[in-house]
């Protein structure tokens, strides 16, 4: 058994004893009337109590698998540095109601010249406990106890299903219920940018149109942005992370790389006279319920088409089974819808529109054939990403070929890196330079009709319009995949900036990771889609060259 050091214990008996009867006891935190997840269920409390004055002398929280030595712990606290008015002091006597906890403590203060007792009833520490109990189940839970699991499993559905990787916020999905005083709400899914995950379902659309109109007039205000934040009408559902370590934004990293395990469902409802409130009530719960379940069904119905890059019009009519509850309907008709017009209106409203004419400009040009004599066939390239510090330093130390402004959003600078080795990265530096630059790097689709193979086909498209193939990726390529989703975020930030690296090295030690004193040229531009490039899918031709 751990006993105080010789100097502890002559510390300790040189406070002042005092003819007073303390109480000590360690309890559950939770109220045993309520549901509790299981990081609330494994608080324990531990109280210190000076029964003769009536006063808590000391008290402290520790997880349930702490062992004994934290009563002692908070009992040395409630000798020396007491809460206030109570002062520092050794009692006479000690009363506990666990045998264990007596002998425990009749071993440990063996020197200090106290008394412990037993006793199967401690009234002070009884009554405080009461109190808390009440506290506790006068409170309401985050989710009404008969819906909080079913939610939860609902939102995992969603958080598997992704609807970010496909949908952008302002591609509005309706969900007409028409029950609990709710007629429509309608579904903004983020998360396509990698920062936030979650949906809103606002209750009108003029509550929608009146936030992003305010987001766009104060984007750069804060206090103006919260005020618009609260001004909202909607449910909500978002996801964090179980890790609630104090971490700087920029360091968390994309939650989509977390594994489903240390995800964490949050819901609530935000009003103008209500504010924010992470607490849902029973009707509620029940809306949120049934929009969930609904939009889960439409996506895992529509996801092809809900893919494409025009947002489509859908729509589709499910019948949702309530869970048990005191509602006398067994279940709701709802019918979930895309919105294209309402999508083109807001992308309007935020200027996507001057964005797109743009980028159209870009793709302009008469297509001629593609090209694939530029890329040696045995490069090595990557998509990929460099830090802004990174990019700093290539910019200063490499032939450098600006294309604009670019702010420094999100994790990098999204670039795809072609390593040769020097003769021919040279070759091919000089044949985008005599094309005038580079205007864009799109990834469009081709067809081999020969087997029915399809791929996703890497361009490089120049200043005087020529395209050429620096590489072809099958479909179904789960690396390559990944790689696009993660491209397409990080270009979504950057709002279409991009780069192209070529680097030296390819029969060197840095083969397959340059490094920068192998980078040789730094091309920037724009990232295409193959809707802003225009020219449809490439069909392998027999002399085995896309055109």
């Amino acid at each position: 058994m751990t006993s105080f050091n010789r100097s502890t214990s002559r510390r300790l008996k040189k406070l002042t004893q005092i003819p007073s009867v303390w109480e000590g006891d360690r309890r559950p935190l939770s109220s045993p009337n309520q549901q509790h997840s299981d990081s609330e269920a494994k608080g324990e409390c531990i109280l210190w109590v000076d029964y003769s004055q009536g006063l808590v002398r000391g008290m402290d929280v520790v997880a349930s698998e702490i062992g004994p030595e934290a009563i002692v712990r908070t009992l040395m606290q409630a000798m020396e540095h007491p809460q206030s008015p109570a002062r520092p002091a050794r009692p006479q006597r000690i009363v506990v109601k666990d045998r264990e906890i007596q002998f425990y403590l009749r071993g440990v203060l063996q020197d200090l010249d106290i008394a412990i007792d037993y006793a199967p009833e401690l009234p002070l520490i009884d009554e405080l406990f009461r109190g808390f109990t009440d506290l506790l189940d006068s409170q309401t839970p985050d989710l009404p106890p008969q819906y909080a699991q079913i939610l939860r499993e609902k939102a995992f559905a969603i958080w598997q299903a992704a609807p970010w990787e496909f949908l952008e916020e302002q591609q509005i999905l309706s969900i007409e219920i028409n029950k609990w005083d709710v007629e429509t709400l309608y579904a903004s899914v983020m998360g396509m940018l990698g920062m936030e995950y979650g949906i809103l379902f606002y209750r009108s659309q003029e509550s929608l149109k009146r936030f992003r109109a305010a987001v766009l007039r104060d984007e750069q205000s804060t206090e103006h942005l919260e005020e618009a934040f609260l001004k909202q009408d909607c449910l909500f559902l978002t996801f964090e992370s179980t890790d609630e370590t104090d971490e700087d934004e920029d360091e968390k990293g994309d939650l989509a790389d977390l594994p489903l395990s240390e995800i964490d469902p949050n819901f609530g409802n935000i009003h103008p006279l209500e504010g924010l409130r992470s607490v849902l009530y029973d009707e509620e719960a029940l809306v949120i319920f049934v929009a969930i379940e609904s939009l889960s069904r439409f996506i895992r119905d529509r996801r092809q088409e809900l893919h494409q890059d025009i947002f489509p019009t859908l729509s589709r009519r499910y019948r949702i089974s309530l869970p048990q509850s005191e509602e006398s309907t067994k279940s709701v008709a709802v019918t979930v819808s895309t919105m294209p017009q309402l999508a083109a209106e807001l992308e309007e409203m935020a200027g996507f529109g001057d964005d797109d004419q743009e980028i159209g400009n870009l793709g302009s040009p008469t297509f001629q054939s593609l090209q694939d004599d530029l890329i040696p066939e045995d490069s090595f390239l990557s998509l990929g990403v460099v830090s802004w510090e990174m990019l700093e330093y290539l910019r200063k130390g490499v032939s450098y070929h600006p294309v604009g402004e670019i702010k420094q959003v999100g994790d990098g600078f999204p670039v795809i890196l072609i390593q040769t080795s020097r003769p021919k990265a040279k070759t091919v530096i000089e044949r985008i330079e005599t094309a005038g630059g580079l205007r864009a790097i799109c990834f469009n689709p081709g067809a081999d009709p020969f087997d029915g193979d399809r791929y996703d086909l890497g361009l490089l498209q120049t200043q005087n319009g020529e395209l050429f193939l620096f590489g072809e990726f099958l479909d179904e390529d789960p690396i390559h995949v990944e790689a696009r989703k993660k491209w397409n975020q990080r270009c979504k930030k950057t709002k279409g900036y991009c780069g192209l690296i070529i680097a030296k090295g390819l029969t060197g030690a840095s083969r397959g990771n340059p490094q920068l004193r192998d980078m040789m040229a730094l091309f920037e531009g724009r990232s295409l889609s193959p809707k802003d490039l225009g020219i449809g899918t490439l069909q392998l031709m027999p002399q085995l060259k896309f055109e």
